[in-house]
């Protein structure tokens, strides 16, 4: 099934092509990490997707209803927090949460058991009678995060959720939001690449207006894969670092050893080779490890060797 399907969409904005012809499809239940630096045109995918602003050509569906061409009854499949939420700060988080399932017409037994499941799940259940202007940004995000979530949709498209946050309130929405998986699909942009990586299945990658790829976290980290390995030595064989460093550089696929403090950072020529050769030289040389480690990029490592 998909929960998000774009067809050519596209947006111009006079002779500035904000977003080019966008193919994309989000598959549903995953969570789905769209990146791109400032400027790449992920907000302005986002409004096009919400049905906020209108394309220049192509369409978009969620949950199988088109919304960039339809009556509203679309926004009943989605929950959107935009970059910078806005709230009716003399409210508090329950008034509030109860206002907005107001909108979305549910009913008043349901509206009030639904107010308090969100309260707890975005932790704001201590604070539900205090006034929202005095609440910290990242206190803000979950109460808006509750709010996209209010009428239970299958789809949660969220933009920038953790942007201007401290690492504390950055964690929080990262454990809330998987703590959400599988239970609805998560369409978040952003720029702050470790949280993607801690928490995404899926990625795309948007550049200057341009879908560049789209793949799995897992597939997009090992394509861009080194061929070197971090082998951290026990305590008993440190004293014999330099003396395997030699060994190993003497085997023919191996091309650079590096004595660390804890161990040896290894570069190889062939990985399958080294795959099948490496564990048997270390027990021939009485060699014992605390980790043997192929050392994978990091998601900003392959972001940047991408859109630069």
């Amino acid at each position: 099934m998909e929960a998000i399907r774009c067809e050519q969409l596209s947006r111009t904005y006079g002779e500035v092509q904000a977003l080019k012809p966008l193919d994309l499809t989000v598959p549903e239940g995953v969570i789905f990490g769209f990146l791109g630096r400032n400027g790449a045109g992920k907000t302005t995918t986002i409004r096009l997707i919400t049905g906020l602003a209108q394309p220049t050509t192509g369409a978009a569906w969620v949950n199988g209803l088109a919304t960039t061409q339809t009556d509203g009854t679309a926004k009943q499949q989605f929950g959107y927090l935009p970059q910078e939420p806005a709230f009716y700060t003399w409210m508090t988080p329950r008034e509030y949460l109860d206002y907005s399932a107001r909108i979305f017409r549910i009913d008043s037994k349901g509206r009030g058991q639904r107010i308090e499941e969100l309260l707890e799940l975005v932790g704001l259940a201590d604070v539900a009678k205090r006034p929202i202007h005095g609440f910290s940004g990242g206190m803000k995000q979950r109460l808006g995060l509750a709010q996209a979530l209010i009428h239970r949709p299958p789809v949660l498209i969220l933009d920038e959720p953790m942007a201007g946050m401290d690492p504390a309130g950055r964690r929080d929405v990262i454990e809330l939001l998987d703590g959400l998986r599988g239970q609805v699909t998560v369409f978040f942009s952003s720029h702050i690449l470790a949280d993607v990586d801690r928490v995404c299945d899926q990625i795309a990658i948007l550049h200057e207006g341009e879908l560049l790829l789209v793949a799995d976290r897992a597939e997009l980290l090992a394509r861009y894969a080194t061929n070197a390995i971090f082998l951290e030595l026990a305590h008993e064989s440190r004293d014999r670092q330099d003396e395997l460093a030699a060994r190993l550089q003497a085997e023919a696929w191996v091309t650079g050893v590096l004595v660390e403090n804890s161990g040896l950072r290894l570069v190889v020529t062939d990985t399958a080779v080294a795959r099948q050769s490496l564990l048997p030289l270390l027990v021939q040389q009485g060699v014992v490890l605390n980790k043997y480690e192929w050392i994978r990029p990091s998601l900003e490592d392959v972001f940047l060797a991408i859109s630069s």
